[in-house]
């Protein structure tokens, strides 16, 4: 029989939303990573001219409101697990504090994945959109072309590497639990390094058929 109570049938509801968002906006990430970011590469400017106006925005549309909605429901996940009990009201629940009044482990991975995750959404809404924005529109300078570019892919290439780690975060709770400092440096490295792989050999995968 279904679960009838509202607080869990909320809190279902925000989980799916957190997690298709979520992986409309990482899955655009790795797209523009592994996938775009080659193909300009090779791409010359007549073509460029001719696929970018079609592809960009609509990509660009999808990441940046992907990241949108899964930083918001996230927030709003974060409080009514971890901020909020049921019949108890608003406050740290037992799911965040240890009995001795600590922090709980669970609770840090999330904070670390929310950590990273803020970091990524700002830099989606506060460098990559914008920067795409005004290329995309011919509002920057042909002389700055190449700063702005570079800023953009910074903070791609930023967001790609967090990634990595952020989901370590974000699974832990769930399915692992305890932290300690070797656990969370793994997790950190781990991310990492699946990452800089992924990168290193986006512009050799795929290539041929």
């Amino acid at each position: 029989m279904a679960l009838t109570d509202l607080y869990t049938n909320i809190q279902l509801l925000m989980r799916w939303l957190h997690v298709i968002a979520g992986i409309t906006w990482i899955g655009h990430l790795y797209f523009f990573n592994f996938v775009n970011v080659p193909l300009q590469g090779v791409l010359d400017d007549a073509a460029k001219k001719a696929v970018n106006p079609k592809l960009l925005p609509r990509a660009l549309w999808w990441f940046r409101w992907g990241a949108m909605i899964t930083f918001l429901s996230g927030l709003v996940l974060f409080t009514i697990i971890y901020m909020y009990t049921p019949g108890a009201g608003f406050g740290p629940s037992n799911l965040f504090s240890n009995p001795d009044g600590g922090i709980s482990g669970r609770a840090l991975w999330i904070l670390m994945g929310m950590l990273l995750g803020t970091i990524m959404w700002f830099n989606v809404w506060g460098i990559i959109w914008p920067a795409q924005k005004k290329m995309l529109q011919g509002k920057v300078p042909a002389d700055q072309l190449p700063a702005v570019r570079k800023r953009a892919l910074l903070a791609s290439r930023t967001n790609a590497f967090l990634s990595g780690p952020m989901l370590f975060g974000m699974l832990a709770p769930s399915h692992y639990g305890a932290i300690n400092p070797v656990t969370a440096l793994a997790a950190i490295v781990l991310g990492v390094i699946a990452i800089g792989w992924a990168i290193g050999t986006s512009s050799k995968a795929g290539a041929s058929v």
